[in-house]
């Protein structure tokens, strides 16, 4: 056993380059790991260094026996500490004293890196999956060790350390190990417990000191605070209770099938009594109820990763990989969305790989340099939303968004990713003046980068989670977004019908009296319905800054404004393609959507609010209901007109179709306040028509004008069919009829 008198002569004899002392203690050394912890020992001493400012005597103490190693020479003032030991096989603990007190710690720099090469080398390549299992902060254990593990991405930085509370945040302290060909850096830290602030300091290429949340952090600090937080194993360990749902999920969410999603922002669906946010926990409970009422088969949550600004809504995250703090803790989540799976429910994810903020603690020049974004603002700059744009064309960023689309199917059973601006991915002159924006190699608009990102991210979804789906937030007519890469298709199950959208808005925000000369924005969407596998979104975007709410774009009297919106939602769900709309839509909200506060509960005391809610819950019920409605959703063949033609009334008619014996279904369309006697529908088969949904129905608050509940189809040809229906068509109404 070394004695304390002999290693203080050793290290009398020996001590590490002055310029490396001075590095260490000013926190300069790139590379800790040289200087600190133990070296040597084959066939010597074991030499050890160790910087410990708040300590004024040192000792390497076994960790097993407890028994004094080497009492350590303090050689520098600022805390530096060196001297010899034996042979050592293990980590050890040191022994710290200042004045009367003394304390134990483990030295982080005795234990190795848990960073193997093939995890580097797939990291270089950008095809680590399971990257997030490596970088980030993990608790672990290493030689029975409890503690965290820290690896990031820095290959620019000058020095990288761990700061938080259990160092005083002081950068000195705990410098990280650099690995040089893959630019990762990494450090165990024994003793650290789950819910740890932290953050990274680096010095950059520049020189500049900088505080960095972690990329990779799966919990993070509550905002507007900005530290990165210790994900305990719990979110990681979770134990899942939705085998049964998991082992359907593919059947549920199949093009066949219908898929009718109610849009959510947490943190303004409902609010405590003083206005408080709610827990994942309480969201859960409460939504269940609701949307199981209301027929809804999946719900889609605005960003839930985390982000500093709550009005942007998630849509500018930092925290890609960590369940916003907001409303509980990352385990918390897990059980928000196990309990929607119990409850039959989907769960659809808005994802952002497209931008990310400029927000100092995040990933803007996280190592000095333009590392996750371009440094030529023409191609890493987005004016509109002051962000910064990707560079998909670095390996190592499209692994981090590659692992972070497999981190919510695989973590948190995410059932779908809708993914966000995928048209500002696409263009590289999107938003855009000439002069602004940069050529690719072909001389041409579009970002092969982003493209080549897109198809292997839906490549890697679709191939380890088919029975999961991703949704494509595509506002021009970019071809095949939602087909398979294989035939040249970026790979999305589905599109968003942002044209469908725009123009039967456009159209119902008219006076009836001026449709007629609009006809052709309700049937202008059913030349191209099938080019895609088509979602009809009245979302989130279209009920704030200042676009009103979707009762507000309505003409006419108080009536006739709740009489459009029953027609228009009728309309929407009765036409080819899967349904999304906007939480508070449902009951007719009047005001538009604020993210600072709950929805209008209060509005359901009124009997025309609860009778939109009626008809939306009777539409999802026949939606799912009649296969007719959605087994071809996404195919022509369900899909045919009886009457495109009568702008001048603004009458549209047409008949969905199913496959083997789901009967098919007649709409019957009026968008004016003029009731219609006596119109002829030509039909394809006799006998009694049932009234299945009437939008003008007392109790959805509309006047009660139909067809007393049936019509009968008599043998008059009309429209190419051999029968045809004498119907009345209500004002502002859609009525839905099947054959008895």
């Amino acid at each position: 056993m070394t004695t304390h008198q002999s290693s203080t002569r050793g290290a009398e004899r020996w001590r590490p380059k002055p310029e490396d002392v001075e590095a260490i203690v000013t926190g300069q050394h790139g590379n800790p790991f040289a200087v600190l912890g133990p070296h040597g020992g084959l066939g010597g001493r074991v030499k050890i260094c160790v910087f410990a400012p708040e300590a004024e005597q040192v000792e390497a103490i076994d960790a097993e026996s407890c028994e004094a190693l080497s009492r350590l020479l303090r050689i520098d003032d600022r805390g530096f500490f060196c001297g010899e030991a034996g042979y050592l096989l293990r980590p050890y603990r040191l022994r710290l004293r200042h004045g009367a007190h003394s304390w134990d710690i483990w030295d982080a720099y005795s234990f190795p890196s848990q960073l193997g090469e093939l995890d580097q080398h797939l990291f270089a390549e950008g095809r680590h999956d399971r990257i997030y299992e490596k970088l980030g902060a993990h608790q672990t254990k290493v030689y029975d060790v409890e503690g965290v593990m820290f690896a990031t991405w820095a290959p620019n930085a000058r020095r990288v350390s761990v700061v938080g509370p259990f160092n005083s945040w002081d950068g000195r302290r705990h410098p990280m190990r650099r690995h040089p060909g893959s630019g990762i850096w990494d450090l165990f830290l024994p003793g650290i417990d789950a819910g740890e602030f932290y953050k990274y300091e680096l010095i950059g290429a520049d020189g500049q000191c900088i505080h960095k949340a972690d990329p990779y952090g799966e919990a993070h600090e509550l905002p507007p605070a900005t530290a990165s937080r210790v994900a305990g194993v719990s979110a990681r360990s979770f134990v899942w209770d939705d085998a049964d749902w998991m082992a359907r999920r593919g059947d549920t969410q199949s093009r066949a099938q219908p898929i009718s999603i109610y849009e959510v922002h947490l943190g303004s669906w409902r609010r405590g009594e003083d206005g408080a946010l709610l827990s994942y926990d309480r969201i859960a409970h409460d939504l269940i109820a609701y949307v199981q009422d209301l027929g809804f088969t999946h719900i889609e949550l605005l960003p839930i990763t985390e982000y500093p600004f709550g009005g942007s809504w998630g849509y500018q995250p930092v925290g890609l990989f960590a369940p916003t703090a907001r409303y509980g803790p990352p385990e918390a989540f897990a059980r928000f969305v196990d309990c929607m799976h119990r409850a039959g429910i989907g769960v659809l994810l808005d994802w952002v790989p497209a931008h990310f903020p400029n927000d100092p603690h995040g990933l803007i020049r996280f190592d000095g340099t333009a590392l996750y974004e371009h440094e030529d603002p023409r191609l890493g700059f987005h004016k509109d939303w002051n962000t910064l744009i990707y560079n998909y064309g670095r390996r190592e960023v499209a692994n981090y968004l590659v692992a972070n689309s497999m981190f919510w199917l695989e973590r948190y059973h995410a059932d779908g990713l809708r993914v966000d601006a995928v048209a500002s991915m696409l263009y590289l002159d999107y938003s855009r003046e000439p002069g602004e924006w940069v050529p690719n190699k072909f001389n041409g608009r579009e970002n092969l980068e982003a493209i080549e990102f897109l198809r292997d991210m839906n490549a890697h979804v679709y191939g380890r989670h088919p029975s999961a789906m991703t949704i494509a937030e595509e506002s021009t007519a970019w071809p095949q977004v939602s087909r398979p890469v294989h035939t040249g298709g970026l790979g999305f199950g589905y599109k968003w019908n942002m044209g469908w959208m725009h123009d039967t808005l456009q159209y119902f925000a008219l006076d009836p009296v001026h449709r007629r000369f609009n006809h052709d924005k309700l049937t202008f969407g059913l030349i191209y319905a099938f080019n895609e596998n088509f979602i009809l979104p009245v979302s989130h975007d279209e009920v704030v800054h200042g676009k009103r709410s979707l009762l507000g774009k309505m003409p006419g009297d108080r009536w006739q404004k709740f009489a459009n919106v029953r027609a228009y939602l009728a309309f929407m769900w009765m036409h080819p393609g899967k349904k999304l709309l906007f939480m508070g839509s449902e009951f007719a909200q009047e005001r538009e959507w604020s993210h600072d506060q709950s929805l209008d509960w209060d509005l359901l005391a009124s009997a025309e609010h609860r009778g939109v809610q009626s008809l939306v819950r009777d539409l999802n019920a026949l939606y799912r209901g009649e296969g007719a409605l959605h087994q071809f959703d996404c195919e022509a063949a369900g899909f045919s007109w009886i009457d495109a033609g009568n702008a001048e009334e603004s009458v549209l008619a047409f008949l969905r179709k199913g496959e083997g014996e789901a009967r098919p279904v007649l709409v019957a369309c009026n968008f004016t306040p003029v009731v219609r006697h006596a119109y002829r529908v030509g039909v394809p088969c006799g006998g009694v028509w049932s009234e299945r949904l009437n939008t003008d129905a007392t109790h959805y608050g509309g006047s009660g004008v139909g067809n007393s509940g049936a019509a009968f189809a008599e043998a008059a040809p009309t429209g190419g069919h051999a029968f045809s229906l004498t119907l009345t068509l209500p004002p502002l109404a859609v009525i839905v009829l099947v054959p008895r």
